[in-house]
C-alpha cells in the first residue's frame, strides 16, 4: 500500500484558525504553496510532461467521468493503435469504438474521431492552439478547450472541473449552488488564480497551475473525508472539511437479463452478440450480449449476477446460459431480429466495439482476457519528514 503524501503544512499552520470569511485571498501566496506541493507530490501519469497536443487532447477527453486507473490502460492502448491525429482520422469508426470499449460514454470517442477528421481535412493536421479556436471542433466544449489550451499551449485560462470547483468552494467557504450564479462565482475565483502565460523548458505556469488544482482535488480535497492535514493551502482555507452540497439525485434501480451463448467452430470458440442499430438512442453501433425478457428467465438460475451503473441508474444484471444442447428456450426468447445477431470469435472480441457491460461480463466469465491497468506512481520527497 502506498503511503499518503507527506504533509505540506507546518505545525504553526495547523494551529491557525480558518481564514476570515471576508478576507481577500492572497493569489500569489496560494499559487506558491500549491506549486511547491505539486512539484513534490504530483502523480506520475503518462499524459503529463508530454509535448504532443494530441496526447493532451486524448487524455482530457478520456478523463471525463472516468477513473484515472481505467484511463491509463486505455490511453496507452489507444495511442499504440492511433499514435497521431492522422492515424485516428483515417481509421474506421468501428475500430475507434473497439479501442474505446470499456471506457463508456461512447459519444466521446465518436466526437474525437470526427474532430480528428476535421483537423486533418480542414486544418492541415494541426490542432488549434487557443481555447476559442478549439471550441470550434466537434465534441470540444468549454472545459476541454481550456484544458488543452492551457496544458498543451500555455494559455492563461482557468480549467474548472468537479475537483477544482470543490477546492474553490471550500477555500472560499461557499456552499455548492447548482445554478448560473454558482457557476459564475467558481469561474471567477478560478480565473483570478491562474498565473500569466510563462513557458520554459521545465515549466508551463498556467498549465502546471491548472493541473495542480485538479490534482489537489483528486488526491487531497476529496468529496468525503478530505485529507485536510496534508493540504498545502490548509492555512488559507475557510472550510477545513466537507462543504455544504445540495442532495444528490436518488439512484434508480432496474433489473436486466442477458443471454450468454457459446459454440465451437473447429478450434475456435464463438459467442452470440447483438449489434445495436445505428439509430439506437443509446450506444448505437455497439455489440452487446442479447437482452432477455424478464419472463423468459423465471425459474432459471443465473450463471452470473453483477451491478452495473450508468449515470444515475443501477442495473442489477443476471446472465443466463442454456443448460445443455437441447435447451433452446433462451435462444428463442431473444426478441432481437435475426439480422442483428452475430457469432463473433472470442479471440477477436478485443477488435469489436463492445458495450462496457458486455466487456465486464465476458471478462468476469473468462471469455475475454483481462488486462490489469498499471496504477500511477506517487513522487515522494528524498528527505525525511
Amino acid at each position: 500500500m502506498s503511503s499518503l503524501p507527506r504533509p505540506a503544512i507546518t505545525d504553526h499552520d495547523r494551529m491557525l484558525s480558518p481564514a476570515p470569511k471576508n478576507a481577500p485571498l492572497d493569489a500569489a501566496l496560494f499559487r506558491r504553496k500549491l506549486s511547491t506541493w505539486y512539484r513534490a507530490h504530483a502523480r506520475v501519469l503518462p499524459w503529463r510532461n508530454v509535448t504532443d497536443p494530441y496526447r493532451t487532447w486524448l487524455s482530457e477527453v478520456m478523463l471525463q467521468q472516468t477513473r484515472v486507473a481505467a484511463v491509463i490502460e486505455h490511453y496507452q492502448h489507444f495511442l499504440r493503435r492511433f499514435p497521431t491525429i492522422l492515424a485516428l482520422a483515417l481509421a474506421p469508426e468501428a475500430e475507434v469504438l473497439a479501442s474505446w470499449s470499456g471506457l463508456g460514454y461512447y459519444r466521446r470517442a465518436r466526437m474525437l474521431h470526427k474532430a480528428a477528421k476535421f483537423v486533418t481535412e480542414e486544418l492541415g493536421g494541426a490542432l488549434p492552439s487557443t481555447s476559442v479556436e478549439l471550441r470550434t471542433l466537434p465534441g470540444i466544449g468549454e472545459y476541454t478547450s481550456a484544458a488543452i489550451a492551457s496544458i498543451a499551449f500555455g494559455e492563461s485560462i482557468a480549467v474548472v472541473d468537479g475537483n477544482v470547483e470543490r477546492v474553490l468552494l471550500r477555500l472560499t467557504g461557499r456552499p455548492e449552488k447548482r445554478d448560473a450564479s454558482g457557476r459564475a462565482f467558481v469561474q471567477q475565483q478560478a480565473s483570478a488564480l491562474v498565473p500569466n502565460r510563462r513557458i520554459s523548458k521545465r515549466a508551463n505556469a498556467a498549465g502546471d497551475h491548472n493541473q495542480a488544482m485538479m490534482e489537489l482535488g483528486a488526491t487531497i480535497c476529496l468529496p468525503k473525508a478530505p485529507l485536510c492535514l496534508n493540504c498545502p493551502v490548509y492555512s488559507m482555507c475557510r472550510t477545513r472539511g466537507e462543504h455544504l452540497t445540495p442532495p444528490r439525485k436518488v439512484q434508480l434501480s432496474r433489473p436486466a437479463a442477458y443471454l450468454l451463448s457459446l459454440r465451437k467452430r473447429g478450434t475456435n470458440t464463438e459467442v452470440l452478440l447483438q449489434l445495436r442499430t445505428e439509430d439506437a438512442s443509446l450506444m448505437p453501433g455497439m455489440y452487446e450480449l442479447p437482452p432477455l425478457p424478464q419472463d423468459s428467465v423465471q425459474g432459471r438460475e443465473p450463471m452470473l449476477r453483477l451491478r452495473h451503473a450508468i449515470t444515475n441508474t443501477n442495473y442489477y444484471v443476471q446472465v443466463y446460459a442454456p443448460s445443455g444442447p437441447q435447451d433452446r428456450g433462451l435462444r428463442r426468447s431473444v426478441p432481437a431480429a435475426k439480422n442483428d445477431l452475430h457469432w463473433i470469435q472470442t479471440n477477436r472480441l478485443a477488435t469489436r466495439p463492445l458495450t462496457g457491460l458486455t466487456r465486464k461480463v465476458l471478462q468476469r466469465l473468462g471469455v475475454m482476457t483481462v488486462h490489469l491497468p498499471k496504477l500511477p506512481a506517487t513522487k515522494t520527497p528524498s528527505h525525511p519528514a
